[in-house]
């Protein structure tokens, strides 16, 4: 049996991250339901502190995600979710480590023949950090980093 499967990405702050990333791919953030959220509210099942405004839109605090524009059934969900160490009810001093090692997987956007140089500056002017290029045989691609210190690759 195949499985269907989607991405799911910690952050400390997985909103502006999930519309940093739809902007980046050309995907949708997927919209959020305020009506279910206030009546999920109203029926005790929540509470107004499982949510935040996030673009003048009530939201769930611990997440959004972002699908592709064209509904695409084989196309994974990307889910960017709030991280464990955010989610304590326990106060701490000291925010979460940030990144300090490099992903075990990623995210590599294949770019088709767009031209990659004008890409990668893009994507350097939206905070993105160049890392190194890479090559093997005929293949080649730009490894970078998020604005929150996620490695993703560009390749055409």
């Amino acid at each position: 049996m195949a499985y269907v499967f989607q991405v799911t990405q910690d952050s400390s702050d997985p909103h502006t991250q999930a519309d940093w990333w739809a902007e980046t791919l050309g995907w949708d953030v997927e919209p959020q339901d305020e009506a279910f959220i206030r009546r999920m509210i109203e029926q005790g099942h929540a509470s107004a502190d499982n949510t935040i405004v996030h673009n003048g839109r009530l939201v769930w605090k611990e997440g959004g995600a972002i699908t592709h524009p064209d509904g695409l059934a084989g196309a994974p969900r990307v889910l960017f979710q709030l991280a464990a160490e955010e989610k304590s009810d326990q106060p701490t001093a000291d925010p979460p480590e940030p990144q300090r090692r490099h992903n075990r997987m990623h995210l590599d956007i294949r770019i088709g023949e767009d031209d990659r140089a004008e890409v990668v500056t893009k994507l350097i002017a939206r905070g993105a950090t160049k890392l190194w290029d890479g090559r093997q045989g005929p293949h080649t691609w730009v490894t970078m980093a998020d604005p929150w210190g996620n490695e993703f690759c560009v390749s055409q």
